[in-house]
């Protein structure tokens, strides 16, 4: 007999670590990150990484004095962790109705969980490419209902959304529900829509600004990151290269630069599905033997001087992020667990609903331990 006891039960035992293994492989990027809790103290995660060079090794005259020791120069970098919460509902009647099958009740949960996980890889890797604000998009154009937005693959329907003027405030309304999504087309509607104009407003995930993680968007951006002023500070700061057109010499040339001023070789070129399949004819077309390979987590890479280029829905067109993931760490509290109430209970009424939910959650913050080694390319069109 089936009962909320059981289905506690098997998602406690049975359903968390797979769930964790399946979360561990979010994206190319987080599969190939360091994920600890070593970082972390209390609410915050404090990163003390060694800046510049100390000048240990150096050489001199026979009989003169032995040169100084040098001494490290440390610098700490201060984030508060990031809560991320996955909830799963199941109504009681669906409970019910499954209470004499075991195998209608493992169907239940085995749907429940497939969409929990599904919705946290989507939005744990557009988080891994935002600015801790949880930003979608731009309206750029509206005509009736039908709004043209940018990254309109960051939309689906059903999401809540926030719209926000340049400034981040609050403009027109908030929890608005996407209503439709015309990903060719580029477009979206809004179910009861603001009345006033929406042309050049940012649209949010609702609820989510400043509560995100740290992602590319706020590392290679120019506010200030980790506690710390980016003035005066160049370890802070990633080498960005502006570029007309997408050459085989410039990516070589950017690697190089990154290689060169910092001791530091990308292992990861990480871009647009377009961007992947402009690379990859950039090889073809000089004649180069293209070489895949297979990354951690079953991810395709196209090799460009063998370093792996992968591609990421949320990665922009236009933009390729030359990244060292050595120097990246996603520091957590603690991994993927159930939200328990005093009893050990996972499954909870929903107040006022006859419906059972639960709720998986992490406390963590993506951290760059040397900002200033990784690059970006941008300017390009595909």
């Amino acid at each position: 007999m089936i009962t909320v006891a059981n289905a506690d039960k098997a998602l406690k035992t049975y359903y968390l670590d797979a769930v964790s293994a399946q979360l561990d492989s979010v994206s190319p990027f987080y599969a190939a990150i360091e994920k600890n809790a070593a970082e972390v103290y209390g609410k915050e995660v404090k990163v003390a990484v060694v800046r510049g060079d100390n000048s240990r090794v150096v050489a001199g005259a026979e009989d003169g004095d032995l040169p100084a020791a040098g001494k490290n120069r440390y610098i700490t970098l201060t984030s508060a962790l990031k809560n991320i919460y996955g909830t799963i509902e199941i109504s009681d009647k669906a409970l019910r109705a499954s209470a004499a099958s075991e195998g209608a009740f493992v169907n239940l949960l085995n749907a429940e969980m497939e969409g929990l996980v599904q919705s946290a890889k989507v939005n744990f890797s557009r988080m891994l490419h935002g600015d801790g604000n949880g930003y979608l998009g731009t309206v750029s154009k509206a005509s009736g209902d039908d709004l043209t937005v940018s990254n309109a693959g960051r939309f689906y329907e059903g999401m809540k959304v926030d719209i926000r003027d340049s400034d981040g405030i609050v403009a027109d309304g908030d929890g608005i529900t996407v209503a439709t999504v015309n990903y060719s087309a580029g477009t979206i509607t809004l179910a009861g829509a603001p009345e006033t104009t929406l042309l050049g407003k940012d649209l949010y995930v609702s609820g989510a600004y400043g509560s995100e993680i740290t992602g590319f968007k706020a590392l290679f951006g120019t506010e200030d990151i980790y506690g710390l002023s980016r003035s005066g500070e160049s370890f802070l700061t990633p080498a960005q290269f502006t570029v007309t057109s997408l050459t085989e010499a410039v990516i070589a040339e950017k690697i190089g630069y990154l290689e060169e001023y910092f001791n530091s070789r990308p292992n990861m070129i990480l871009c647009s599905y377009k961007t992947r399949a402009k690379i990859a004819e950039l090889l073809s077309a000089s004649r180069m033997q293209v070489n895949t390979s297979v990354l951690a987590g079953g991810y395709s890479a196209v090799m460009f001087d063998d370093i792996p280029v992968v591609a990421d829905r949320f990665c922009a067109d236009g933009t390729l992020y030359l990244l060292n993931t050595n120097d990246f760490c996603l520091a957590q509290l603690c991994d993927w667990s159930w939200l328990e109430d005093e009893d050990g209970k996972i499954l909870k009424q929903v107040p006022g609903k006859a419906a059972y939910s639960a709720t998986l959650v992490k406390y963590a913050e993506l951290i760059c331990k040397r900002p200033c080694a990784q690059g970006c390319i941008s300017g390009f069109s595909v």
